[in-house]
Formats: C-alpha cells, structure tokens, sequence
C-alpha cells in the first residue's frame, strides 16, 4: 500500500514539473487592468480545455501548460471583444500580455470555448462541462471539482466555508433548498451551469437592510433548455449473499418547463445504501426557523423520540430501506408560486454492538459495565409541506408554508450485561406536528419596509417504555425504591408519557432607511409556549395484569401531570451602518420573561426582566475575502420534562425525577471567522474561532447506589460555570490539475459533574487533523489521497482516557477506453488507546460500469462494497461520569449488478 502511493505521487509529481508556465497581464485600452477575466487554453490537437485561469486585481494570470504543444489562447471578459491566438509551447516558460478592446459588435468573433468561470456581481457562474472527465454520475460529483466549492461527508454543501442555504433547479425550490437530496440524486449529465449567489435572500425586499453576507444558494442550470422535458435515471440490480438475495430499485425522474415541476425520487434495497436517513428526517427543517430563534431567547422543546441506536457511518448488521419523495413547483400566474413535498421513509434495520462503560471515579464505587446488544428498529417516516407565495408587485410579499410529519416507530433490544444480566428493551412511539408559517413583507417607499412573521407548532408524543429484567438480584434495590413488587419471575416494567406541545411565535419588523449606507430597525414580538406531561410508571405482573407501585424514593410520585407555560415579550433595536471596508450592526433585545409549571397541586411561577445585547462587524477586506465577529447572550429555557416531578424510567439503568424550580440560563456566544477564496491562484481558506460560557446551566446530579450501574438523576441549576472553545481551519490549493487540501478542527469542552454529591471537574479534548492530494485530469485517471487523525482526551478528574484514531485513504476513478468507468475507494483505520491498537478495520469498495458512448440510454455496473469482508468497527464516547468504547459489527460483502436507465 505504501509503496503504491509513493509511486502514485512520483508519478504526480513528474506530471506536474513536466509542464510550462504561462503568465502575464490583461488590461483594456488604457491601461486598466481587467479582474476576473477568463483565461482559457485549448489543445490543438485534442481540441479539449487543458488549462484555465481567472486574471487578479493587477489583472496577472497564470496557467500551467504541457510542453511542445500548441494551444489556442481564448481571453473572454464581460463588455469586451473576446481574444485569440494561437501559440506554440515549447519548454520554456512564456510571458504574454494581452490589451482587450471594447465590444461594439454582436458576433464580431467566435467564441471557441464557453468559460469555465464567470464572475457577475455576487454571481459565480461555473460550466460544468469544463470540469467533467466523464467519470461523474451525481451532483456531487461535479461540485466537488469546481473550486472554492466543497460536499462534506454529510452531503452538505459549502461554498468558501459557508454553508449552502438553498438549492434551486431552474429558478425552483429543490425540496425546500435541502442540499443532500440534490447532491445525491440531480444526475450529473443534465447539469450544464452552476451558479453560485451570494448574498442572497429570499425576500429581495429586505436585501439591502439585512446582512446576507453568509447566505449563499445554489442554482442548477439544466442542459435541456427552456422548454419542457424529463430527464432522469432508473437503475435496477440484485445480486446474492450468504444470507438472502440483493435487490435495488432507484429511479430518480425529474420533469421542468417553464410553468411547473416535479422531481420523483425512490430508493428500495436492502444492501445498506441509505438514502435518507433517521438523522435526516429530524433535521429536514422544510425551510422552517422559529422567528424566536433571532431575538435572544432559546426555548427548549425537548425530545421525545425513542432512544435509538443511531447508524454508524449509515452502516449496519442489516440494513433494509424504502424511501420516496416528491417535490412539485408552479407558478399559475406571474404573481403566485405554489410548491410542496412529501418525504415517506422506511427502514427495517438490525444491529449488534459489544459496550465496555468505564466508570471515571472509583470513589464512587460503581463498576465498570460490559454490555452485548442485538437490536431491532423498525421505522415509518412521513413528512409533508406546502407553499405559497403571493407577490403582486415588488412592494408587496405574502408567504404561507404548512409542514405536517408523522411516524411510527418500534425499537426491540437484547442486553447482557455483566452487572444486570439480561434485559429485554422495548420501545415505540407515534408522534406527530404540524408546523404553520406566514410572513408578509410591505414596503411602503423607499425608506420605510415592514415585515411580519407567525408560526405556529403544534406536536404531540406519546413514547412507550417497557424493560423485562430477568436476573432480580441486582435490580432488587432499585425495584425497592421504585415499590415494584417483588414476588414475580422478573421485574417486568413499563412506561407511559405523552407530550404535547403547542407553541407561538408572532413578531413585527419596521426598517427606517436613513441613507444607502445605514439603516435601523425595530423589532416587537411574543413567545408564548404551552406544553402538557403525563407519564405513568406500572408493571407487569406475572398474571399479565398491571401493578401501579408507589415509589419511596420520591414521596410516592410515580405519575406525572404536568402543565407548563410560558411567554415573552420583548422589543428589539438594531442599528447597521457601513463606513469604508466595516459594516457594524449592535444591537439589544429587552425581554419580559413569565414562566409557570401546575403539577401536585402546587404552582410554580417565575417572571423577570433581561436586556439581551448583540453585535456584528464585518470587515470586507477584498471581493471574496473577509472578517466577521459575533457576539450574542441568550436566554435559555428547558421543556417539561425536566420539571416534572413524578419518577420518569429512562432506561433499565437511569431513571430521573424533575425539578419545578428550575430557573433559566445565561449564554454567551463569540464567534471569529475569516473567509478568503483568491480565483487567480485557486487559494481556499477557512478559518473559525468560537467560545460560549453558560451560567446557571442546568446541569444533571447522579446518585449511585454502592456497587450499582444504575443512576437517579434530577436537574438543578449549576453554580458552576461551562465553556467550550471550537477552533477549525482549512487551506485548501490547486495548483493546475492538482488540489492541497490541509484541515484541523480542535474542540475543549469544560463542565462540572455532580456524582453522589461529590462536585468534579470535566474536561473533554477532541482534535481532527487531515490532509488530502487530489486531482481533476480530463483523460488520465483521477485520484483523491487522504489521511485523518483524530484524537479524543477526557480529563473526568479522577480518570484520564485517551484515544486515537488513525485514518488513510484513497480513491481513484478512470475512464477507460471511453466506455469503461473504474471507481474504487479504500479506508483503513487504527483504533486504539494509549498502550496498544485496539482494532483494525478496513473498507473497500469498487466499481466498474459500461456505457457505449457517453450518450447511451443504458449503463451495466458491478458493484462490490466491502471488499475485505471487514466485520466491524469502533468508536468511542463520553457522558458526565463515564466513558464507552463500541464494538459496531456491519454487513457483509455484498456483490451487486446494476442496470442504469437514462431518459
């Protein structure tokens, strides 16, 4: 392995020292000097783009060109006659200069080659073509090569280091802007443009007194035209394991004209390709934010889904899914815009892991836990949403969106545990919400714009917990203090809850222009929050009949009924003005906080006051480089949960007992970043520093009986202050068809844990540090080599743990003899601790396709994922008082054949 890579970057590296430099200037008629103008070199022989570049502010380029060789050179920029000429490379470097004229005439020469990169305003505009070798298939595929662009493992999309907001196909909404579904499904060979728009926003009525500096979209331009036309793939396959035959069914159907369109998308396997996970129903927002989120309070619903064992790496022991979405746009009249989605989810998924809990006080005498687990999950997801927007004319915009989701889902678990013995988990639960939302934005002239915002959550959960421990041995303490009855075969116990939360959030925004440099505005808004809790713990008798036991360690409070409201009005001012390169925006919200909890008979208020301030500056040191510093303080509220006073089962071994005399916290927030992308040299730089400091945090006190895994928590608020600091960085260079890529994220986490009384000291470390080489050839096979390594220290005062992971990398793809695609991708890892490796484990996957001519409706694949047959892997994680290390066993083999359809 090693000693391919070195031949691999000797290889690289000869390529790249076998090339000449081709360099100069490009002004106008007088002498100007014309910034982000198109530099494109075409093989005379191959007619195909070798090399291209984007002039800097001095107006220079630089190309790298192969020897001997004859190119013709294009120089395009906006306004101006495009230039060529022809020039013949041989090895040594050249210095040319080029003075463009302005363009008085329309067609007054050709232009041979379409331009890579064009800048219009806060407009980059990439042609897709110039960066494909044909190897793609995705979306993806093609932004990962565009510079200055990134797809993160999560298939999020990052432009400079921000995050993309909004992916649009043809002007329209891609489900809601969610960037993972396009980049996974869009197929590559319909895209002709990307447009990436900074500064965007939504509501062009608010673009000029809102800062939009971090809000960029994504447009796709497809290659069919303005008229109407579908295009898509359907791909089929199946193939045999060990166990059970393989299958697959994916088509993805996509249809636009200039009026509507409708994007189909369906997933049925049972190999583990995992197209819209658990993770990503419950952060598909559907576009909704909580106008309340902006105003300085952070108001804490909960969660109430089940416990589940998330997918490592969307891996698994069996993983089966069906997924279908459908998206629709329209627009009936020039006024009015209606869109919607719908999102089904299914998966039937089954997981083993081996647990080892270390314990990190031994004063405390609990015992270190090991756990084997075999798990079932069986889940539906449904999600709706529709929109409308109305905008009669450029001073009037109504938008309303409806989101409903729904699910249902079951998760069945088997534990041996070596303090416990066995116990049988089951969980399920049918939650449900509907999220309404309605903004109207009016502009009365120039200088005076209104904006109103509502939305209203209602949601309701009804989880169900039921745990059968058959060795009573060492739970007998526990079902003592629960008043289990003792006399049955095992301890048999369930639990009801049911959550239902209703919540509004209504504000008005006024906008007094005072001059094209400056603007202030005033914000008046409410918050009012309702939320009901009922839970109720009983047991299972051996007859089958239900016992309602009477608990001793909390006053015979087994049973929860809970009611607990909430509001907040506050009034806002924040002044934005700009002066030079600084854009200043200060700001303070003043709140009237009210909060009461009805539970037992008793009423528990509290009201208070707080002036929260804000404040962002900005500083624009160059087109796409800049410095941004934030500061905020926020209040912050918890849900019901944690001020129910009844006893709540939260698993076999942690049970919890609310406070209702919890009070809020305090949160500061700073943020340091700094963003440069230089399109002259392909530099991409990212950097970010962050701090927060929490004051009266509601922090958790743990009690453990002597000798037992099993925990009573209860919520207070600590005295104790918690901070954490992120720090992340990237630079990232190309140097022709080469791209450096070196990153590092380090995270500190300090708070304090409250274990039997005893008060100690957390301190989490968490660093990543990975370099990557990769290259964008338009013939020669294409290669991206990596290494990470992470590195996870826990100082929890009495113990100290640390763990390392070691990760190289490579993939590589080919076109060969234009009709085969070879793709291949291998991982190892080295887990292990401060004395020795822990575990090795290894991924490796490939593929090799068919495909007549790059045209041709029909494509044949082989398949084959994990490879080497790698069995499991590890990870680790913390809690307050403890630290785990997981084995994660995951499919087979799997050898699939795939047929691929394009429309």
């Amino acid at each position: 392995m090693k000693r391919n890579l070195i031949l691999l970057l000797l290889l690289v590296t000869s390529v790249t020292f076998a090339q000449v430099k081709f360099e100069g200037t490009v002004k106008d008629s007088i002498g100007t000097p014309l910034e982000l103008a198109n530099v494109v070199a075409i093989n005379q022989t191959t007619k195909i783009m070798d090399a291209y570049g984007i002039t800097n502010a001095d107006g220079k380029y630089k190309l790298s060109l192969e020897k001997n060789t004859t190119y013709s050179i294009q120089i395009s920029y906006i306004g101006f006659k495009t230039e060529l000429r022809v020039i013949a490379v041989k090895e040594d470097n050249i210095q040319l200069d080029y003075i463009l004229q302005t363009d008085t005439s329309l067609d007054e020469v050709e232009i041979v080659y379409e331009m890579p990169v064009t800048v219009k305003g806060d407009t980059i505009i990439y042609n897709a073509d110039s960066f494909k070798n044909g190897t793609e298939r995705k979306l993806e595929d093609i932004l990962k090569k565009l510079p200055g662009v990134e797809v993160n493992a999560d298939g999020e999309i990052e432009v400079e280091g921000k995050k993309v907001t909004k992916v649009m196909v043809e002007g329209k909404d891609f489900f809601d802007g969610d960037s993972k579904l396009a980049t996974k499904n869009i197929p590559s060979n319909a895209v002709d443009k990307v447009q990436v728009l900074k500064n965007y926003s939504s509501v062009g009525q608010l673009s000029g007194v809102t800062n939009n500096q971090d809000n960029i979209a994504i447009n796709i331009k497809l290659k069919e035209g303005k008229g109407a036309f579908w295009f898509g793939t359907v791909t089929a396959g199946g193939g045999d394991s060990e166990n059970n035959s393989l299958y697959l069914l994916q088509p993805k159907l996509f249809f636009y004209s200039p009026e509507y369109s409708i994007n189909l998308i369906g997933d049925l396997n049972n190999i583990g390709e995992v197209a819209f996970s658990r993770r990503d129903y419950f952060n598909f927002t559907g576009g909704f934010k909580m106008p309340s989120q902006s105003s300085g309070t952070n108001l804490n619903l909960g969660n109430n889904n089940l416990g589940f064992l998330a997918l490592q790496n969307n891996k698994a022991k069996d993983i089966n899914t069906k997924f279908g979405a459908a998206n629709f746009s329209m627009s009936p009249n020039k006024a009015l815009d209606l869109s919607g989605f719908a999102i089904f989810s299914n998966s039937r998924v089954q997981l083993q892991e081996n647990n080892f809990v270390q314990y990190t006080d031994e004063d405390f005498n609990i015992p270190n836990e090991s756990t084997a687990s075999t798990t079932k999950q069986s889940s539906d997801l449904g999600m709706l949403k529709l929109s409308a927007k109305y905008k009669p004319n450029a001073n009037n915009q109504l938008d309303y969106d409806i989101l409903g989701r729904v699910s249902k889902e079951t998760q069945n678990q088997n534990f041996l545990s070596s303090e416990i013995g066995n116990i049988n988990q089951v969980e399920n639960t049918k939650p449900y919400s509907i999220n309404q939302n309605i903004n109207y934005y009016y502009t009365a002239n120039e200088n005076n714009i209104f904006a109103f915002s509502g939305q209203h959550l209602l949601q309701d959960e009804d989880p169900f917990y039921n745990a059968f421990l058959e060795d009573k041995t060492n739970y007998n303490d526990t079902a003592n203090g629960l008043g289990l009855d003792n006399m049955q075969v095992g301890y048999d116990i369930a639990q009801e809850k049911r959550v239902k939360s209703n919540q509004l959030d209504v504000k008005l925004d006024y906008w007094n222009v005072l001059n094209t440099k400056s603007n202030i505005n005033f914000t008046l808004g409410t918050i009012y929050s309702q939320q009901d809790f009922n839970s109720n713990l009983f047991q299972f008798l051996d007859d089958g009949s239900a016992f309602n036991p009477t608990p001793t360690l909390n006053d015979g409070r087994d049973e929860n009924d809970t009611k607990y409201t909430f509001n907040d009005v506050y009034l806002g001012a924040h002044y934005r003005f700009i002066t030079g390169k600084f854009t200043f925006t200060p700001g303070l919200s003043a709140h009237a906080y009210s909060s009461e909890n009805a539970q037992f008979g008793a009423d528990y208020k509290n009201t208070f006051t707080r002036v929260l301030p804000d404040f962002n500056m900005r500083i624009q040191l160059k087109k796409s480089e800049q410095l941004v510093l934030n500061y905020s303080m926020q209040t912050e509220f918890t849900d019901v949960t944690d001020l129910a006073r009844g006893v709540v089962l939260n698993n076999y071994n942690a049970l919890s007992i609310g406070n209702p005399e919890l009070e809020s916290a305090l949160a500061h927030a700073v943020n340091l970043t700094y963003f440069s992308f230089n399109m002259f040299n392909y530099t991409n730089v990212f950097a970010n520093v962050g701090y927060t400091k929490n004051i009266d945090r509601i922090r958790s006190a743990s009690n453990f009986a002597p000798g037992s895994v099993i925990s009573v928590s209860s919520p207070f608020n600590s005295d104790f202050a918690d901070e954490s600091i992120t720090i992340t960085g990237r630079f990232q260079r190309s140097f022709g068809k080469l791209k450096a890529t070196v990153s590092g994220n380090f995270n500190y986490a300090k708070f304090n844990q409250f274990i039997n009384s005893k008060v100690s000291t957390n301190e989490n470390y968490t660093q990543t540090y990975s370099v990557g080489f990769s290259s964008n050839y338009r013939t020669a096979p294409n290669f991206d080599i990596g290494y990470r390594l992470t590195l996870q220290d826990n100082d929890q005062g009495a113990t100290r743990s640390k763990f390392y992971t070691h990760a190289p990398s490579i993939d590589f793809d080919a076109l060969i003899l234009k009709r085969f695609t070879f793709r291949t991708d291998y991982t190892f890892n080295d887990f292990r601790n401060q004395e020795e490796s822990i575990n090795n484990y290894e991924f490796w996957n490939a593929s090799l396709s068919y495909r007549k001519t790059k045209d041709s409706k029909f494509e044949y694949e082989v398949k084959a994922t994990n490879i080497l047959d790698t069995k499991s892997q590890n990870n680790t994680s913390t809690s307050a008082f403890s630290v785990s290390t997981t084995e994660y066993f995951i499919q087979p083999r799997f050898v699939t054949f795939r047929v691929i359809y394009s429309l």
